[in-house]
């Protein structure tokens, strides 16, 4: 699944990057230092700080299929408010 995410977004970016840590990539989306983040399969404790700081920098999160808690399913996508939609579709389909 990751793979064909990367197939979906890498035509559409200028690059990407990834620490390995699911709290220090949420939270340079938080910071502003990347412009978006997702994951799949990852556990709450993973993301549940993250998440909220995404979301209290005015960052929007969501869970990669729409209407999903990323905490309970584990799959998140977050971003800019200004690139949500286009990152989104991309992901969704």
């Amino acid at each position: 699944a990751m793979l064909k995410d990367l197939a979906q977004l890498m035509p559409a970016t200028a690059g990407m990057r990834r620490w390995g840590a699911a709290a220090l990539d949420l939270s340079y989306v938080a910071a502003g230092r990347y412009e978006g983040f997702w994951g799949r399969e990852l556990k709450a404790w993973d993301i549940a700080a993250g998440l909220l700081l995404v979301k209290e920098a005015g960052g929007m999160v969501e869970g990669l299929r729409e209407g999903q808690d990323p905490l309970e399913t584990g799959s998140i996508l977050a971003t800019n408010t200004l690139l949500f939609g286009q990152v989104s579709k991309l992901l969704r389909g």
